[in-house]
């Protein structure tokens, strides 16, 4: 196998896309492109799925990045050893987190010791970042669901809890905070199926015993906000997520603690890989446990 070919393919893998890898590589897009073309036809197997500017990997891709990741590692540490050093002398790191907000603080303190770090960043729910994981789509992964899957390493990052949110001048909103059964009452804006952020406000109401009244259902993080501004109902929202915008006021619930909890994800026969290890502890220092 050439080398060149094998590594064309982990780049364009690793970052999602021809154009991103090449701009990550500083080569040209066409030769990564007939690189990995070249790789294909010499075994006559295609390893992406290719939909417009989209990609993902078959089976066969699945297969060999894994291959190609112990690989290029193993490469590293090889260069590391021979040079003294006591580390990879590069890092690229694809992440996958149900919000933006804790994996930048880790890559911005990344970023602090290695100003070579090259990253991507996917955001979806939980279920969304658990499936990249497994998929071969992403390194790592930040996630509010302790998922149980055995193919994936999962260690607590901090605590969080749930708030509402009202357009800045609602009735509610010099309040600063609520009853549960106020946000019951709706209208609420609901996050898509397998969003935490639903889970845990709808596991709140069956415990309570509240039935849910007029929802908006399916929004995504920022079409709820938008909904949310639109005056269409109260809006729900992991704290760390509830940034500075004047158009909204959060509420806290006064009878009800809807904490969750934060992990990091990999999976875990990759978890010793010297990047993923350099993202696990310098999470843990940007968010020391309690």
């Amino acid at each position: 196998m050439n080398p060149a070919h094998l590594r064309a393919f982990w780049q364009v893998a690793k970052a999602g896309g021809f154009s991103r890898a090449a701009a990550g590589a500083r080569v040209s897009q066409p030769t990564l492109s007939a690189q990995v073309k070249a790789l294909e036809t010499r075994y006559g197997t295609p390893l992406f799925v290719r939909q417009g500017r989209a990609i993902r990997l078959t089976p066969a891709g699945r297969r060999l990045l894994d291959v190609a990741e112990r690989f290029f590692a193993l490469a590293d540490e090889a260069e590391a050893a021979i040079a003294g050093t006591a580390g990879p002398t590069r890092l690229f790191l694809t992440v996958a987190a149900d919000g933006p907000a804790p994996a930048l603080a880790v890559l911005k303190a990344m970023r602090a010791d290695r100003p070579d770090l090259g990253f991507s960043l996917s955001v979806g729910n939980s279920e969304d970042v658990a499936r990249r994981l497994l998929a071969y789509e992403a390194d790592v992964g930040i996630l509010a669901k302790a998922i149980a899957d055995p193919r994936l390493t999962l260690v607590p990052l901090k605590r969080d809890r749930l708030v509402a949110f009202a357009p800045s001048g609602h009735a509610l909103a010099k309040r600063k905070r609520l009853r549960l059964a106020e946000a019951a009452a709706g209208p609420v804006i609901l996050r898509e199926r397998g969003s935490v952020t639903r889970e845990r406000f709808e596991a709140a109401l069956a415990a309570a015993g509240l039935p849910l009244g007029p929802a908006v259902e399916g929004a995504t993080r920022e079409g709820g906000a938008e909904a949310v501004a639109a005056g269409f109902g109260l809006g729900l929202v992991f704290e760390s997520e509830f940034g500075p915008d004047p158009r909204f006021a959060k509420l806290g619930f006064a009878d009800a603690d809807l904490d969750v909890g934060e992990y990091i994800a990999c999976l875990a026969d990759r978890r010793g890989q010297p990047a993923l290890a350099a993202f696990f502890d310098t999470a843990r220092a940007v968010f020391p446990s309690d």
